[in-house]
């Protein structure tokens, strides 16, 4: 699970505003990252055009999905993950864009003529603090827990039924030691019954 962007963007005008946005570039060579990051700003711009007033959307790119969340006041929050739930994204665009939107009067974000005009420190914040998704969202974090719970069920009636195998196989065993227990019975008793015992 990994954040590679966020950003929030003003779109009501075509091409789309970068307010201000963060990266978490690590994974990638110190050769492409420059590229990576171009390619991200672009498609989450691209995103954020296209999103409208109040919508939520999560769309798949190469091995990427980007997730918009766009507001009634003009901005869209945007993140660009891998392996990371898509409900873990959106608490982090709501919390982001709450944030966002209650420190920035809508004046300000109105007069933003250039991308990164706001300066919105608590975006990089959000970036580091929401690189594992059990901190977005309790949901993920439930998720988790039941998934794990999951797991320990299933081993637990494996076992339990590699048991129920070994008993059943015992049982078998011991009708068939029962049965040839009978048959040296009857025989000795067919052999014995010709002697007397004085």
């Amino acid at each position: 699970m990994k954040l590679y962007y966020i950003g929030i963007y003003k779109n009501t005008e075509q091409p789309a505003l970068q307010l201000c946005g963060a990266h978490e570039l690590s994974d990638f060579s110190r050769f492409t990252r420059d590229q990576y990051k171009n390619f991200m700003t672009m498609i989450s711009r691209t995103v954020a055009e296209r999103t409208k007033p109040g919508q939520r959307q999560s769309v798949e790119e190469q091995d990427y999905i980007i997730h918009a969340y766009a507001r009634s006041e003009g901005v869209c929050g945007v993140v660009i993950t891998k392996d990371y739930p898509p409900i873990a994204a959106h608490s982090v665009l709501s919390k982001l864009m709450d944030q966002f939107l209650s420190e920035k009067p809508i004046a300000t974000i109105n007069a933003a003529k250039n991308d990164g005009d706001i300066p919105f420190p608590a975006i990089e914040q959000y970036l580091r603090d929401y690189q594992d998704a059990n901190n977005a969202s309790s949901i993920a974090k439930i998720q988790q827990e039941l998934d794990e719970t999951k797991i320990v069920l299933h081993k637990a009636i494996d076992s339990v039924l590699q048991r129920g195998e070994k008993l059943d196989d015992l049982v078998a065993k011991s009708s068939d030691l029962s049965a040839q227990s009978k048959m040296f019975y009857q025989s000795a008793k067919k052999q014995n019954s010709c002697c007397l015992v004085m």
